[in-house]
């Protein structure tokens, strides 16, 4: 009877651990990122009454007799399910969709978190809602990412600038009329960028001077200057197409345009989808793109699958600033929670892995989404009514058992 009562009380004890963590889940059933527990129990150890016994020529073997003497939480276990994704559509929200965790510098420790809603500090570093530094790779200033060295606290620096880019080539595209006048003229113009990133208007002339071959001139600045150009005569087939020059570009040597190098004025070839033609009745001249820009200063950011962080920049260019770095552990599950999403490694997880996402074993990005937590609130008021009669029954077997011990009592009488 003593018995009944001790594994009574180890019985209550366990389901109040149980509705403990059955209750931190479902309050924890909106927090981003979060993880549920659940408990597992298991019995503490059992009392042999009689032993096993061996068979004899004359007698079969006995079963050991043994009484249980309680149960106590065996574990509580972090379940890593995947969680719902749900859409914010802001840049620094992310989600990892499949394994691997998101690394933080919290007052220099280490730690891991599902938790991607990112926000950017007073200085510019990219920070999780408690202030751990979100680690990762920092691009080179040409906006090159090297994953093969030691991560660092991510930065977004507001307002960064990016040099400017001497314009070195520019296309053109359209068609000029077949049909045309000889002396016919047909212009186009574009602002290049020197070496300062200063724009320099270039006005490309196209003058028909025979059947099926048109001369090219060009001029910069204001006032306009004439700009010196080679193979400067361009023909045509009879099918319309580029017959010379043979390398289809019309060049600007270098020095003809102060503050520009050599500038290669590419009118594409036969087969290519963005090239000159000459075709009856249309004319539509027009530079299609060109590869220089001035200086641009940071204007929003995006993220990659891959977890590349994109700058957009007010020169229409854009260019990665940073990689987020996730990690990924041979058992997730012996992490150490030190609040609701955020872990640290133990010595039963294994070491971080820190690599890139995609890669090794880890999941992708999902940019402009959070991952919800992966409670089951269906699952965890089944749990808790569980527990909770459990208690209920342990408690009956303490009543049950004190009645007994009365019972002893009143024999005396």
């Amino acid at each position: 009877m003593i018995r009944s009562m001790f594994a009574a009380v180890a019985g209550l004890r366990s389901h109040q651990t149980m509705m403990d963590t059955v209750g931190n889940n479902i309050a924890n059933v909106n927090t981003t990122g979060f993880k549920r527990s659940r408990v597992l129990f298991q019995d503490i150890l059992s009392q042999t009454v009689q032993g096993a016994g061996a068979a004899t020529p004359e007698l079969g073997g006995t079963n050991p007799a043994q009484i249980g003497l309680g149960v106590r939480v065996g574990s509580i276990a972090t379940h890593f399910a995947q969680g719902a994704l749900q859409r914010t559509g802001r840049p620094l929200d992310v989600a990892i969709e499949g394994d691997g965790f998101f690394v933080l510098d919290q007052g220099g420790e280490q730690l891991f978190t599902r938790n991607g809603a990112f926000f950017i500090d007073e200085q510019g570093d990219v920070v999780s809602a408690a202030g751990g530094r979100v680690q990762g790779w920092r691009a080179s200033a040409g906006g090159v990412v090297d994953t093969t060295q030691p991560t660092e606290d991510l930065n977004l620096p507001v307002g960064d600038l990016i040099p400017p880019v001497v314009t070195s080539e520019v296309l053109m595209g359209g068609n000029l009329a077949a049909d045309s006048a000889i002396g016919h003229v047909e212009r186009s113009g574009v602002d290049v960028f020197d070496s300062q990133g200063t724009a320099i208007a270039l006005e490309l002339s196209f003058t028909k001077t025979a059947a099926d071959e048109w001369t090219v001139t060009a001029t910069y600045g204001d006032p306009p200057t004439a700009v010196t150009l080679t193979d400067d005569v361009v023909t045509f087939d009879a099918a319309g197409e580029i017959s010379s020059p043979a390398d289809f570009g019309i060049d600007i040597a270098a020095g003809e345009i102060p503050g520009l190098g050599a500038v290669v004025i590419g009118i594409g070839g036969p087969g290519v989808s963005r090239r000159l033609s000459q075709y009856g009745a249309i004319s539509s001249v027009s530079v299609v793109t060109q590869s220089g820009s001035a200086t641009g200063s940071l204007r929003s950011v995006s993220v990659s699958k891959d977890g590349v962080i994109v700058g957009a920049y007010s020169n229409g260019r854009v260019q990665p600033i940073g990689q987020l770095a996730t990690a990924i552990f041979a058992n997730a599950e012996g992490l150490e929670r030190v609040t609701g999403t955020n872990f640290r490694a133990s010595v039963n997880s294994g070491l971080a892995q820190v690599g890139q996402l995609g890669s090794g074993g880890r999941g992708g990005l999902a940019a402009g989404a959070i991952e919800m937590s992966n409670v089951d609130l269906a699952e965890e008021f089944t749990q808790l009514i569980v527990a909770q009669r459990g208690f209920q029954a342990n408690s009956r077997v303490v009543t049950a058992s004190d009645e007994l011990l009365q019972e002893i009592v009143n024999l005396r009488r």
